[in-house]
């Protein structure tokens, strides 16, 4: 099933599809609690009540609810991946700036509609206010992996680099914007997305 989180992150992988379905629910139920009571008023019973499961199979799979938010945010890298993949089927080869495009719409899609996602993204505000750089990191990771044969370019340190400086910034940017405006404030977007096709282009062209 897609957009399982991978088993390192859960105490027990789901094997049967029933078990899988159930492990969805959870992180569905996750995420439209972080919506509706944030982070901190966040509980496991919460949860197995709004999944509609035993407390027992929360349990499971997560030891408490921060192992459920990792969970669910590395859930969001995966649907976010297949969301950008998808977008590039038809965009032209060797076009950095249609990536750039595709991966900034992509997430500001996910900002705006994805339940929960406001709050955990990709990991780098669990617990709240935190900004650690290793998510971001894992984020740049994957873009290296997934862009470096789309735009012609090795998957090397220097390519990873400049994709953590791109990350970095848009994370710190779009932040602001949504800081500004629930929606994302578009000033602040369109000058981010000018900044960073200034950067890449003196990097990638």
């Amino acid at each position: 099933m897609k957009s399982v989180p991978p088993a390192t992150s859960l105490r027990k992988a789901p094997v049967q599809r029933r078990s899988a379905e159930r492990l969805t629910r959870i992180l569905d139920a996750c995420a439209d609690l972080l919506d509706e009571v944030g982070y901190d008023e966040l509980s496991t019973r919460a949860v197995a009540v709004r999944a509609g499961v035993p407390i027992g199979s929360v349990y499971r799979f997560f030891g408490n609810k921060r192992q459920m938010a990792d969970a669910l945010a590395q859930r969001n890298l995966e649907r976010f991946s297949e969301r950008v993949t998808e977008r590039l089927k038809d965009a032209p080869k060797a076009d950095w700036r249609a990536a750039m495009d595709a991966v900034l719409d992509e997430y500001l899609a996910m900002k705006r509609t994805a339940p929960g996602f406001s709050l955990v993204d990709f990991g780098n505000q669990i617990p709240v206010g935190a900004r650690h750089s290793e998510p971001n990191r894992r984020v740049a990771d994957r873009l290296t992996d997934l862009l470096s044969g789309y735009i012609g370019r090795a998957s090397d340190e220097a390519l990873r680099r400049t994709f953590l400086i791109a990350v970095e910034t848009a994370d710190t940017l779009v932040h602001l914007s949504f800081r500004m405006d629930p929606e994302g404030d578009e000033k602040i977007i369109t000058e981010m997305r000018e900044l960073l096709r200034a950067y890449l282009a003196r990097v990638l062209d």
